[in-house]
């Protein structure tokens, strides 16, 4: 789910628990866990409701002052149902940040590493990428992605979803322009410690 900047505060402050879209069909599940710029959030429930029912209540627990404003922030096609989202902000690290700061591998977790490389570079539908763009952003660290998608004869968006997998190995880091390798991608590339 995407958030505004402008809630990162009242998310992580606790105030901020209900989100509002309009969707055909509930595009998130109770129960279910989702990245954000904000850190993970559980979802608790999701419900569709009328914008008749809304109430101050509502409003305030999105972060807004009142239900014309939520309503305004919302937007969206009216004619889609409005679902209300109740969620927390979960109080651990992210398990990608976690997994990309251990930089100690040992011949199993190298393995594992290789094999879910492989089945990404079978699934392509544009050749093997996995080794090429770590490589690429090794060699250029903090690059923008659409300078590091052009160099390889790559649209920008393909690109970005690609360095996203590696970032969910822990192999990858976003910076706030382009990307870097983590202790685990650097220590991945540098190859098995010589005994």
């Amino acid at each position: 789910m995407l958030f505004d900047a402008r809630d990162g505060d009242a998310i992580r402050a606790g105030t901020v628990t209900l989100t509002f879209r309009r969707w055909r069909r509930a595009q998130a599940v109770a129960g279910h866990r989702y990245r954000t710029i904000h850190g993970i959030l559980e979802v608790e429930r999701v419900d569709v409701v009328p914008p008749g029912q809304l109430t101050p209540d509502d409003a305030r627990r999105a972060g807004c002052a009142s239900v014309e404003a939520l309503l305004a922030r919302v937007g969206g096609d009216p004619d889609q149902p409005l679902h209300r989202v109740a969620f927390h902000l979960v109080d651990e690290p992210d398990p990608r940040a976690v997994l990309a700061a251990s930089d100690d591998l040992d011949d199993a977790a190298r393995a594992e590493i290789d094999r879910r490389l492989d089945r990404l570079d079978r699934a392509s539908s544009h050749g093997p990428w996995t080794r090429a763009t770590l490589a690429l952003i090794a060699e250029r660290p903090a690059e923008r992605a659409p300078d590091l998608a052009a160099s390889v004869g790559r649209e920008t968006l393909p690109f970005k979803v690609d360095v996203r997998k590696l970032k969910n190995l822990g192999l990858t880091e976003s910076l706030a322009v382009g990307y870097r390798l983590s202790p685990r991608g650097r220590a991945y590339l540098a190859g098995p410690a010589s005994s």
